[in-house]
């Protein structure tokens, strides 16, 4: 009898302390994870009680994200309204009641919810609550620019793709545009057929869209010949005619285009895939692929940003990134095709590291963050990622760059009193006549302010052609001087 008591007081104990275990995981370690599932229909509803804060563009006056109140219940609810409506849909992204948040929303909600743990901002939570009154959350300004993103829009009208603008210097985005968009309007109201809708509205494509870089990446693979002193601008190279052979097919050149002995920065300038595809074999795909990784490839996008609504850019295999080392074609990555998927929010960041004299800055979307009594309660400072390259290198590629648009395949994106440096870039998509449309640019060229990289998907167009005046008029936008030519 005494072995049967010990027994069942030895069960007992062992399941008291599995309720005690499983009560403290739901209760301290699991409640982060329970709170922000989707359906949790008790934080929703204690959320919206709080006036969200405001998120504002880089004005810190235009409001991109505001409040309106209901009452239900004897209860002050706030709800979200969008005044831009798709301008700013996936950027500032949405905060809904059944069907979660995204973007900024979801990226700043302890800020927004005044749950962050900043000292002052606990302190109002708590006298705010303690007095019976309204929670209020935190202001946002983002760096997002009204003007680059109309324009951005504007430009991508009728057209698939996105658009990404930076401040070199700095890593702020300017823009952030991804086509077709949607009405956070609707996501509220019909969000099973806006999921639905063909074109894939929701996507962020400026963040989450992979898409093969076509000559673009040429400057990748500029950067390090000449950053590891293998070629200079100068340096002569034999493009060999229209075509050569790499692991037994043929690389040729766009169109019938047909070159010889010729220097770097003409090889640039016109973008011929023979030079470069026998660059990226001088080079090897252990110095390339360093060089890449130098840029941010093979990594997670370092935004401040869901990381679900991001994806790196990189080499791929059957939806998988290879990781550096993996057996591949470098002549054919040296020209920005093999199985290279890049999203424009990196392209953006070559872009704007090669104006930043070689130095890349992490993008960040938020400016500042403001107590509701105007308080600062956070400020985005400025932080460099990687040295990717020696100054000099990087003026020497601006060098070339500029070429593109001053006399070379670029030239729809040249601005009258302005200098741009950019690149063109048109990936084949395995359909005859359908292309992937790039260009990434920065200016002025003696002092960037701005960076843009625009994809145009599906197009029989050249990324000259139709990415090319899209970034001119976002740069225009944003600087406001010049016009277009």
């Amino acid at each position: 009898m005494n072995r049967q008591i010990a027994s069942l007081f030895r069960l007992s104990a062992v399941a008291f302390a599995v309720l005690i275990t499983l009560t403290a995981y739901w209760q301290i370690w699991a409640a982060d994870s329970l709170a922000t599932r989707r359906d949790n229909a008790r934080l929703v509803y204690r959320q919206l009680q709080i006036r969200r804060g405001l998120i504002y563009a880089s004005n810190g006056q235009t409001v991109l994200a505001a409040n309106h109140e209901r009452r239900r219940n004897g209860l002050h609810l706030f709800l979200r309204r969008y005044p831009f409506g798709p301008l700013f849909a996936h950027s500032v992204g949405y905060n809904t009641v059944g069907n979660g948040r995204t973007g900024l929303e979801l990226a700043e909600n302890d800020y927004l919810t005044a749950s962050n743990s900043d000292l002052s901002t606990v302190v109002s939570r708590i006298g705010s609550e303690l007095q019976g009154e309204t929670v209020t959350g935190d202001d946002v300004v983002t760096s997002l620019s009204v003007p680059a993103q109309r324009a951005a829009q504007a430009g991508m009208a009728g057209k698939v793709g996105a658009v990404v603008a930076m401040e070199p210097s700095t890593g702020r985005i300017l823009a952030m545009y991804s086509s077709p968009s949607f009405s956070p309007k609707a996501v509220e109201q019909n969000f099973p057929k806006l999921s639905r809708t063909s074109g894939a509205p929701l996507l962020n494509r400026a963040t989450q869209g992979l898409y093969a870089p076509g000559s673009t990446f040429k400057t990748v693979t500029a950067a390090a010949a000449l950053d590891t002193h293998l070629l200079t601008p100068d340096s002569i190279i034999d493009a060999r005619g229209h075509c050569i052979t790499v692991q037994g097919l043929p690389l040729c050149n766009a169109g019938t285009e047909s070159f010889g002995p010729i220097t770097l920065d003409v090889a640039l300038t016109n973008s011929v895939n023979t030079v470069f595809a026998q660059i990226g074999q001088r080079l090897g795909q252990n110095r390339l692929e360093e060089y890449m990784t130098r840029f941010g490839f093979f990594s997670e996008p370092p935004l401040t940003y869901p990381s679900d609504e991001m994806n790196p850019s990189g080499l791929y295999h059957n939806g998988h990134q290879l990781k550096p080392g993996a057996p591949v074609d470098v002549a054919r990555v040296a020209i920005g095709q093999e199985r290279l998927a890049v999203t424009p929010l990196q392209m953006a960041e070559v872009a704007a590291t090669i104006g930043n004299g070689g130095e890349r800055m992490r993008p960040t979307l938020v400016d500042r963050v403001t107590s509701p009594s105007g308080d600062r309660v956070y400020t985005q400072r400025p932080e460099p990622l990687e040295h990717v390259m020696s100054q000099q290198s990087a003026q020497e590629l601006t060098g070339m760059m500029q070429n593109v648009v001053d006399e070379g395949t670029g030239t729809a994106a040249r601005l009258n009193g302005l200098t741009v440096a950019g690149k063109t870039g048109t990936a084949e998509t395995g359909v005859t006549g359908v292309n992937t449309a790039w260009f990434i640019a920065f200016a002025p060229v003696t002092d960037p302010k701005i960076a843009v990289a625009v994809v145009v998907e599906h197009t029989p167009l050249f990324g000259g052609q139709v990415s090319a005046p899209i970034a001119a008029s976002v740069i225009e936008a944003y600087l406001g001087q010049g016009v277009a030519q």
